[in-house]
């Protein structure tokens, strides 16, 4: 691995391991069995980007704060790039028939679409597409 490149770990709380296992198992998310127990799985983003969810006692052997209240409060936008605007539609659609609710209107900057959902626990997903172009 080339000095500045790095691996991300991103640690969510969830209330119920199994259940947010299968949620994004039905995004086609899949997760590491190697780093997967009863206690957190490893959910495979790329592959140096990884989003580890935690059973709530567990996040806790984590941190000396409390976590954050994600009905009430907003602790981060994660957000996930897709290879289109069908992608990003498609992503968001499954995520609210699995169980996730609407967070945002998607908002289209012609350049850049967008569109957001809650999971199951209230962590707020960006879902974008950015045209590679554009962004040049």
């Amino acid at each position: 691995m080339a000095a500045n490149s790095r691996m991300l770990f991103v640690n969510l709380a969830v209330r119920d391991l199994k259940k947010s296992m299968d949620f994004f198992s039905k995004l086609g998310f899949e997760f590491n069995p190697k780093f997967t127990d009863d206690k957190a799985a490893c959910m495979v983003l790329s592959e140096q980007a990884f989003v580890m969810l935690l059973t709530e006692p567990f996040f806790k052997t984590f941190t000396r704060r409390e976590p954050c209240d994600t009905s009430r409060q907003t602790e981060g936008l994660f957000c996930l790039s897709c290879s289109s605007r069908a992608e990003v539609d498609e992503l968001v659609k499954k995520a609210i028939a699995a169980g996730g609710k609407h967070a945002m209107d998607s908002q289209d900057h012609g350049f850049m679409y967008g569109w957001s959902f809650y999971d199951l626990d209230g962590h707020h997903w960006e879902v974008m597409w950015m045209d590679p172009k554009a962004a040049q």
